[in-house]
């Protein structure tokens, strides 16, 4: 691979979390990204040898978010203590930069709403870094992916 293409490929990547305007900081995780074609099957009378694969809609998994827990933390529970008021749905933006903090690529989530916040585990049998989880569902994505 030539110098030029190396520095392309994120390797070490982290992700910068925006909802609409509330900076929630930056994560050192991401799973959950993806969305799959929900299909019915359908079985067509006297043709035994084949079964209809016809699409249906869109499914989008939640997204988890982690990282280790930091003076960011407190954006996220800033935000949780506002949907205290009611929920309404957000557009999420999450971008994955190098560490150097160039943009690789990111996405864009319409209705977005939260799931679940986990905070850290606290124990002294258990001297592991110390971290918190943020899971979102959203109702898909907005344009296309890319930088």
């Amino acid at each position: 691979m030539t110098a030029a293409v190396d520095r392309e490929i994120g390797v070490a990547v982290c992700f910068v979390v925006r909802i609409d305007d509330a900076d929630l900081g930056v994560f050192n995780s991401c799973d959950g990204l993806g969305c799959e074609v929900v299909l019915e099957q359908r079985e067509e009378g006297g043709n035994n040898g084949h079964v209809w694969q016809l699409p249906t809609r869109l499914k989008y998994s939640t997204v988890k978010l982690s990282r280790p827990v930091t003076a960011d933390s407190a954006k996220v529970l800033r935000w949780f203590a506002g949907l205290a008021h009611g929920i309404t749905r957000k557009t999420a933006t999450i971008e994955a930069r190098t560490l150097d903090g160039t943009l690789v690529t990111s996405w864009a989530l319409q209705g977005v709403v939260p799931v679940r916040w986990t905070g850290p585990q606290l124990s002294p049998d258990s001297p592991k870094v110390a971290t918190e989880t943020l899971e979102l569902a959203h109702h898909g994505f907005l344009g296309g992916a890319g930088a």
